[in-house]
Parts: C-alpha cells; structure tokens; sequence
C-alpha cells in the first residue's frame, strides 16, 4: 500500500479571496476527490488548527492499494479539475509517497 501526502501553503489572498476563504475552497474541492478510483482506501484533508503554529496550512493524508491506483488518481477528471485553482492559490507545496 502506497501512502500519498500533500501539504500546501496558501497566500495571503489569490483568486478574489483571502488565505482563510481558499483554505475552505480548497478543502471542499479536494472532498470531492474521495473514492474516485478503484484501490483508493483512506481519504483525510485536514486544515492547521487555529493557535498552534504550522508551516503548511491544508494536508491530504490518502491511501492507494499499488502504483497504478495512484496514477490513476493522478490523471482523473476530477483531480485535474483543481489543479489550476491550486496552482492559483498555492504559495507552496510539499508531497511525498511511501510504502505502508
């Protein structure tokens, strides 16, 4: 099993919203890429906590069964269909994929 995470750092304001808006943008639009693919297991965006301190401010934490379910995901429509907001909105990104 393939372990998939993604943090990102959002500017202070990108496509007519502030930092805090597109953090709730963002974390609805990655939602809807829960269970898209076949060997997709666990699906987790969470959002930095208020008062602690924190680098990165939305974190995917995903579950993929082999390699090919993660490409799968990868390409999907509605994966693809956030990547310009993202790019967009993102000061930075951090990703790294593992074995489980």
């Amino acid at each position: 099993m393939l372990r998939h995470i993604v943090m990102w750092k959002l500017k202070e304001s990108a496509e007519g919203g502030t930092r805090a808006e597109n953090i709730v943008k963002l974390k609805a639009k990655l939602e809807t890429c829960r269970s898209i693919v076949s060997g997709q297991g666990h699906f987790e965006v969470g959002v930095a906590q208020p008062g602690f301190e924190a680098t990165y401010d939305v974190v995917l934490v995903s579950d993929f069964d082999n390699p090919e379910a993660l490409q799968a995901y990868q390409v999907h429509p509605k994966h693809l269909a956030i990547k310009d907001f993202v790019a967009a909105v993102r000061e930075s990104r951090q990703c790294i994929d593992y074995e489980v």
